[in-house]
């Protein structure tokens, strides 16, 4: 792999995590970054069932781009996420049980995430496997990291904790706010840390892009 490629590549994982941010920069599937936010494992691992759907939906619609009829390519997207999401369905209740029974229902609804959608339409049926896999990892990561970032927030400040029920467990010693573990908090955490993003990219980010 050449130099170029290789930078065309670490450009593409870029834009997924900072330029195009599923959760902060383009505010799609909101709804898992507000119902399973409240603790960083559960945030982790949808973020993770993300990434593996997003890669292999990716790959999957770059090595068939020549065979999808145009007129029929949404369809025929919808049942390869389809079958991705079945996969790492019942690949988490088989390996995290414990997590699946809190995220279950958001893990299935992953068929359904624009922004799964959107890059095997706007981006895998139109370029080669490698690319499509780059483009996916870099979505995907953007997803994963702002689930983090969003459930690491809500956790320690609802919970007095980091990562709950696992050997890494932290406790803060703060005072819990019950708020944040509500609804109301995880827009409240969503919103705040978005604007923080948003920020420190338009003005450290832009300017490397600059560079």
């Amino acid at each position: 792999m050449s130099a170029e490629n290789e930078l065309s590549n670490w450009e593409l994982i870029k834009n997924g995590v900072l330029k195009e941010n599923t959760i902060f920069k383009l505010a799609l599937s909101l709804c898992p970054a507000i119902a399973v936010t409240t603790k960083l494992k559960d945030g982790f691992f949808m973020g993770l069932a993300v990434v593996f759907v997003q890669v292999m939906v990716n790959l999957t619609v770059s090595a068939m781009r020549k065979f999808i009829h145009p007129r029929i390519r949404l369809p025929i997207f919808m049942l390869i996420i389809s079958g991705w999401v079945t996969v790492v369905n019942l690949l988490m209740d088989a390996l995290v049980p414990d997590v699946y029974k809190n995220v279950g229902l958001y893990i299935q609804l992953i068929v359904a995430f624009a922004s799964i959608l959107a890059r095997a339409e706007m981006f895998a049926s139109k370029n080669k496997i490698v690319p499509s896999m780059f483009d996916g990892i870099g979505m995907g990561l953007g997803f994963l990291v702002a689930l983090i970032f969003v459930s690491m927030f809500r956790e320690a400040l609802g919970n007095g904790t980091i990562f709950a029920g696992t050997s890494f467990a932290m406790s803060i010693g703060a005072k819990p706010l019950l708020i944040m573990v509500l609804p109301a908090g995880g827009f409240f955490a969503v919103g705040l840390l978005m604007a923080l993003f948003n920020w420190l990219y338009t003005r450290y980010g832009t300017k490397s892009h600059a560079g």
